[in-house]
């Protein structure tokens, strides 16, 4: 458990990235926020794929703009992000790439880390084509990730992962390196901001 701190929590927005019928991201991401719920430092709002509508022919209409403003609201109002992502052909899902490419300016400046999940490769496929896409939007990626190969026999029916030792140690280090990065890029914008 990490220590409580004085400081403002950082508040991190955990994105789960699969809209697909019978997804398991939500089992992962209940997982993920009880480890998050643990330290004193970090503050979750969940940004659910399935829940957010935005077409994916970019064509601002009145419904288009109500949505992408509202989840945007919340991505520009996080210091820092966690993205869930299953692995689909060797990539990431279509929703995750519809939502980051509706918002620019909000990822901007700002560390993101990555919880994988699939088959054999655990998602680590989908992670390194997300770091580019990441990158071109000026975010900073965390090196540590957490992934679960085969991931729906890695856990109980009840959501808990089977052996817990390997899962809460990397998320551990990884929410550590995010908690690190999340306040050095606040308190750099707060002294300047990017791109002046």
């Amino acid at each position: 458990m990490t220590p409580a701190t004085t400081e403002t929590p950082l508040s991190v927005a955990v994105v789960i990235g699969s809209n697909r019928h019978g997804r398991f991201g939500p089992v992962v991401a209940a997982w993920l926020l009880d480890r998050i719920r643990e330290r004193g430092d970090l503050v979750a709002d969940v940004v659910d794929v399935a829940e957010v509508t935005l077409p994916t022919t970019m064509e601002p209409g009145p419904h288009a703009t109500a949505a992408a403003d509202a989840v945007g609201a919340r991505l520009d109002a996080a210091d820092a992000f966690v993205v869930l992502t299953p692995e689909y052909n060797h990539s990431y899902p279509a929703a995750l790439k519809n939502l980051i490419d509706w918002h620019y300016t909000e990822w901007r400046a700002k560390p993101v880390a990555f919880v994988s999940y699939g088959g054999i490769s655990g998602g680590l496929r989908a992670v390194e084509h997300l770091r580019q896409v990441f990158a071109e939007l000026h975010a900073v990626t965390v090196r540590d990730t957490v992934s679960f190969p085969n991931a729906a026999a890695a856990f109980t029916p009840d959501g808990r992962p089977k052996d817990p030792t390997g899962p809460d140690t990397a998320a551990k280090t990884m929410l550590d390196q995010l908690s690190w990065w999340g306040r050095a890029l606040r308190e750099a914008k707060e002294r300047r901001p990017y791109g002046s």
